[in-house]
């Protein structure tokens, strides 16, 4: 974006300085329309001229500039082509007549979405003077970004990785963001299904720049096997327009059998080391019993 700042303002610096060296008819008023289009698509600019003027005009032409010479000699591009013609004959304009032109303008599939100022050039003659002079200036186009935006998700368990029915574990949701323009003010509502919320149920993320992601997490109770993430997702587009969208994804939740079938997790020992504590205890009687039993057997035998 700092490379089409430079490129707006340097072709802002060349106006200027041919401002210096022509004399502008003040009196020509041109309206345009303010559009917008997309990287990559085109869109129609309807340049109206009316020669307020009190004098008529002859050979009136219009013409887009998207490239020139700075007077540093630095040559300035800007990332859009025009469909046809950069430049188109009018009418000839008598006092207080006007006429239009349409010129059909495609941004590069490579631009940064923002708004530019695309110049323009008026020539005509005088036909007070049969001078030929020039009037310039600029129209404002603004190239938005379509959203884009792609998901994924995943779940854990808090002890172990594998969620399990009847446990606690964890939701995270991904928001990968694949547009070129960034999505702002996002947040994400979770509406439980199959999992009891132990975290807040809304999420704030706050921007997801262009081709970057992010993510929310809820700490959740499983109850169910193989639930659904139900999220209600609210963010502002590029154009800051609030946008709202329902997510659906299915979670992979296992019952406590299956984990143990697919080997991730171990059956408990606990029982076995109990039974085990449980005769070492029992023999450990059995064998005090013998020896105080046999002690009083041998002071007998005294």
């Amino acid at each position: 974006m700092e490379q089409k700042t430079k490129i707006v303002v340097a072709l802002a610096i060349m106006f200027l300085y041919l401002a210096s060296l022509i004399s502008f008819a003040s009196a020509i008023i041109v309206d345009i329309d303010y559009i917008t289009i997309y990287p990559g698509e085109q869109g129609n600019v309807r340049i109206d001229v009316d020669n307020n003027e009190n004098f008529d005009m002859e050979d009136v032409s219009i013409a887009i500039v998207l490239s020139a010479v700075s007077p540093t000699g630095e040559f300035i591009s800007l990332p859009f082509t025009i469909i046809g013609n950069s430049e188109k004959d009018l009418d000839d304009l008598d006092e207080d007549d006007d006429d239009s032109a349409s010129f059909t303008i495609k941004a590069s599939t490579s631009i940064v979405p923002g708004d530019y100022n695309i110049p323009y050039l008026i020539s005509y003659t005088n036909l007070d003077n049969d001078e030929k002079e020039q009037k310039q200036g600029t129209f404002g186009i603004r190239v938005s970004a379509k959203t884009d935006l792609d998901f994924g998700v995943e779940t854990k368990g808090t002890q172990i990785d594998a969620p399990i029915v009847g446990e606690k574990g964890r939701i995270t949701l991904e928001i990968i963001n694949r547009g070129l323009g960034d999505i702002k003010s996002v947040s994400i509502t979770a509406n439980p299904e199959g999992y009891d919320l132990i975290s807040k149920e809304k999420v704030f993320i706050g921007t997801v720049n262009a081709e970057d992601s992010d993510t929310a997490s809820w700490e959740v109770l499983f109850t169910k096997k193989n639930p659904t993430l139900d999220v209600i997702l609210k963010y502002n587009d590029f154009d800051n327009k609030e946008q709202i969208e329902t997510i659906i994804l299915p979670l992979q939740v296992y019952t406590t059998e299956e984990a143990l079938n697919l080997g991730l997790i171990s059956k408990s020992k606990t029982g076995i080391y109990i039974g085990v504590a449980l005769f070492i205890i029992v023999v450990w009687v059995i064998y005090r019993t013998f020896k105080k039993r046999r002690k009083k057997k041998d002071k007998e035998r005294r």
